[in-house]
């Protein structure tokens, strides 16, 4: 089968190729990110770049069609925000796109309509005095805006000064408040077709790039988790990659925090199955879950993010265990070029960053991500 992923620069992504390149498929890359992590990797017959999913939408859609007719594409993977772009152009492509229409991946998204829905101790902030209200509601909080992914521009048990300070009150920007709650967090991440799940992992999340992504992966078996999520994915008839974040407290109650329906790097956990590219296209397989507990990483990322928070934290020690203890996710001697280049992409990204001055993670995503626009 020809397949085509879109989102080379995440780990996950290249994992998913060397996924199925070894089940036998013929697997092309598009990107708008020239030198992307999975570029130089030998588990992709052709790599193609493309336009900005998010400044040149059409444009994207455009090539990715010419994309898929000269490469006779069986089936379209997205991996990234780049999924909601493909999502509003979905209809047109000629091929099977492994995604939900935008319509249902915004409900997911939208963190007010998805809290809403969910969570009941969820406020939606668009002027001072509700910001003032939750403030009063709640001794500690967290908020975050309305669309955002790693937990960029999350504020977490904020004092209301800088509160006031940083949430602009217009009609671009929502924000939502919710309790904040104590406990361990954890994350998931599920392939689903039409509301049944077929691979399915949960880790807890231990280093984190800043307040968000987790760099460490090991998979745990957690069945009030895998209910729930069984049970969101089933009465929403979900189809595609789905991933929620989630936080269970000392006496053992999970809240839901967020949705992600795009891959994760739950990805890490699963790709060494032999089935799991078969659960990417066969609907009716029983759901699989990682082979072994052992653990892996982004060990560029526990290096920049995790060790100045270890030293911070005073948690040196684990680090140290937790470091040498795990495997690196893009190392893989059978396929070296991508650990070998992957600070080409790394520098394209700090460039980014300082040039638009914003925070690294932001700037990984800032040509492909979504944020409502042209949907209402």
């Amino acid at each position: 089968m020809n397949i085509l992923l879109t989102g080379g620069r995440a780990p996950a992504t290249l994992d998913l190729a060397r996924a199925f390149h070894r089940a036998g498929h013929l697997v092309f890359m598009a990107e708008s990110l020239r030198g992307h992590l999975s570029q130089p990797s030998n588990a992709i017959k052709a790599n193609f770049v493309v336009p900005a999913p998010r400044q040149e939408t059409e444009a994207f859609l455009f090539a990715l069609k010419k994309i898929i007719e000269e490469n006779q594409i069986d089936l379209l993977i997205p991996t990234c925000e780049e999924v909601f772009h493909i999502a509003k152009g979905r209809d047109e492509l000629p091929c099977r796109v492994f995604a939900e229409s935008i319509q249902k991946l915004d409900q997911v998204h939208n963190k007010w309509i998805f809290f809403n829905s969910h969570m009941p101790d969820t406020v939606l902030i668009q002027t001072q005095a509700e910001l003032l209200h939750a403030f009063a509601q709640w001794r500690g909080l967290v908020i975050k805006p309305v669309y955002s992914r790693f937990a960029a521009r999350t504020l977490i048990l904020p004092p209301l000064q800088k509160a006031l300070a940083t949430l602009s009150f217009d009609s671009q920007q929502a924000w939502v408040a919710q309790e904040y709650i104590e406990g361990q967090a954890y994350c998931t991440y599920s392939l689903c077709h039409a509301g049944h799940i077929t691979a399915h992992t949960a880790y807890p999340s231990h280093f984190t790039a800043g307040q968000g992504a987790t760099i460490v992966f090991e998979h745990v078996e957690h069945s009030a988790i895998f209910e729930w999520v069984r049970s969101f994915v089933e009465g929403n008839q979900f189809t595609g990659q789905i991933a929620f974040d989630f936080i269970q407290t000392s006496d053992g109650r999970v809240y839901v925090l967020e949705c992600n329906p795009r891959a994760t790097s739950g990805v890490h956990l699963l790709a060494a199955h032999p089935r799991f590219a078969e659960a990417f296209l066969n609907p009716q397989m029983d759901c699989i879950t990682p082979i072994d507990h052992s653990s892996c990483m982004l060990s560029t990322a526990m290096l920049i993010y995790g060790l100045p928070a270890a030293f911070k934290n005073k948690k040196l020690r684990q680090w140290i265990k937790t470091f040498f203890a795990s495997a690196d996710v893009i190392l893989n001697f059978k396929d070296p070029l991508p650990f070998l280049f992957q600070y080409r992409s790394l520098f394209v990204t700090i460039k980014l960053s300082r040039e638009k001055n914003i925070s690294l993670l932001e700037a990984s995503t800032c040509d492909i991500e979504w944020n409502g626009e042209g949907l209402r």
